[in-house]
C-alpha cells in the first residue's frame, strides 16, 4: 500500500510539473511485431495519467512481418515508408507528423521503458533536448559494438568540446522548433541519433542526460557487419561537419612540427631533403581544407 501511494504521489508531483505541456511520441518500426504493442500501451499507460494532450506516432519502415498490422491495430497514427529506407527516414517522417512542439522518440523493441517520458518531458520544459543516458556499460549492448561506440563518444565529445555521455541513446525528448533547421543535414540511417547529438551539442543548445535503465531487446539486432564501413564514413562526416578546425589545426601543427625537425636536421646535413618540403606543403593543405570546411559548418549549421 505504501509503496502504490508512493507511486501516486510521484505521478501527482509529474502531472503538475508538466502541466500545460504536450507531446508527440514518435515510435520507428521494422520488424518489431512481437514488441511493438507492448510498446504501445506501455507508453499510454505512463502518459495517461498525466492528463496532458498527447499522440503516438508509429512509423512503419518497410516490415516484412505484421508490424504494420498489428501498430494500426492499436488505433496510433501509424505512417508507413512501404520499402526499408532507413532508422533516421521513419524518425524524420515522424517528426513531420507530429503536431506538437515537443517529441519524443522512442524504440519500438522494448530496450527503452516509457516511464522515463514523463520525468524528461519535465525536464524539458527548461532544455531543447533531454537524451536518456544508458550509463557506461550499457550492459545490454553487444560485446562487438562496444569498441566503436566507445571511439565514436570520445571522439564526438572531442569535436563538442563537452562531455557526451551517451551519443546515440534512442531515447530523448526535444523541442520540434529547435530540431527543424537541422533536418536536411540528418541521415537516413542509424547515425540520426549521432548526428542530431551533434548538431545540439555544437550549435549551443541547451541539452542535459538522464539516466535510464537499457532493457534487452525483443527480437534481432538490425546492426551489419556493413555497418563498421558506415561507422568510418559517420567520423569523417562529423570531422568535417560539426568543428573540423579541433581535428585540422592539431593535424597541421603536427605536419609543420615534423617539417621543422627535419629542415634543421637537413641544415646540419646541408641537403635539403624532399620529406620537408613534402611535411610543409602537407600542413598548408590539411589548414587550407580545414578553413574550407569550417566555412562550410558555419554556413549549415548557423541559428
Amino acid at each position: 500500500m505504501k509503496d502504490r501511494a508512493a507511486e501516486a504521489g510521484a505521478m501527482a508531483s509529474l502531472a503538475s510539473e508538466v502541466e500545460g505541456m504536450s507531446l508527440s511520441v514518435v515510435i520507428p518500426a521494422y520488424n518489431e511485431e512481437g514488441a511493438v504493442r507492448h510498446t504501445i500501451e506501455d507508453v499510454r499507460a505512463h502518459l495517461d495519467p498525466l492528463g496532458i494532450p498527447y499522440e503516438i506516432i508509429v512509423i512503419d519502415d518497410g516490415s516484412e512481418d505484421r508490424t504494420l498490422e498489428i501498430a494500426r491495430e492499436t488505433g496510433v497514427v501509424v505512417d508507413s515508408n512501404q520499402v526499408n529506407t532507413g532508422y533516421g527516414a521513419s524518425l524524420k517522417r515522424g517528426i513531420r507528423h507530429a503536431q506538437y512542439e515537443y517529441v519524443a522518440i522512442l524504440d519500438a523493441d522494448g530496450t527503452y521503458p516509457a516511464r522515463y517520458l514523463p520525468p524528461m518531458l519535465a525536464m524539458c520544459r527548461n532544455q531543447d533536448m533531454v537524451v536518456g543516458d544508458r550509463g557506461a556499460a550499457m550492459k545490454n549492448v553487444p560485446m562487438i559494438r562496444r569498441p566503436a561506440k566507445f571511439i565514436l563518444n570520445h571522439f564526438a565529445s572531442f569535436l563538442a568540446e563537452r562531455k557526451l555521455n551517451d551519443l546515440n541513446s534512442g531515447l530523448r525528448i526535444f523541442r520540434k522548433s529547435e530540431l527543424v533547421p537541422f533536418v536536411p543535414l540528418l541521415p537516413q540511417k542509424f547515425s540520426f541519433t549521432t548526428t542530431i547529438t551533434l548538431c545540439m551539442a555544437c550549435n549551443g543548445k541547451r541539452m542535459i542526460y538522464t539516466p535510464i535503465e537499457y532493457g534487452k531487446r525483443v527480437g534481432k539486432s538490425k546492426i551489419r557487419p556493413v555497418d563498421f564501413l558506415n561507422f568510418i564514413i559517420l567520423v569523417l562526416r562529423m570531422t568535417v561537419l560539426f568543428n573540423p578546425l579541433r581535428v585540422f589545426i592539431p593535424l597541421g601543427l603536427a605536419l609543420m612540427a615534423l617539417g621543422v625537425t627535419k629542415f634543421v636536421y637537413d641544415i646540419f646535413m646541408d641537403n635539403l631533403s624532399e620529406t620537408t618540403i613534402f611535411a610543409f606543403l602537407s600542413a598548408l593543405i590539411i589548414w587550407s581544407l580545414g578553413l574550407i570546411a569550417d566555412m562550410i559548418s558555419r554556413l549549415h549549421l548557423r541559428p
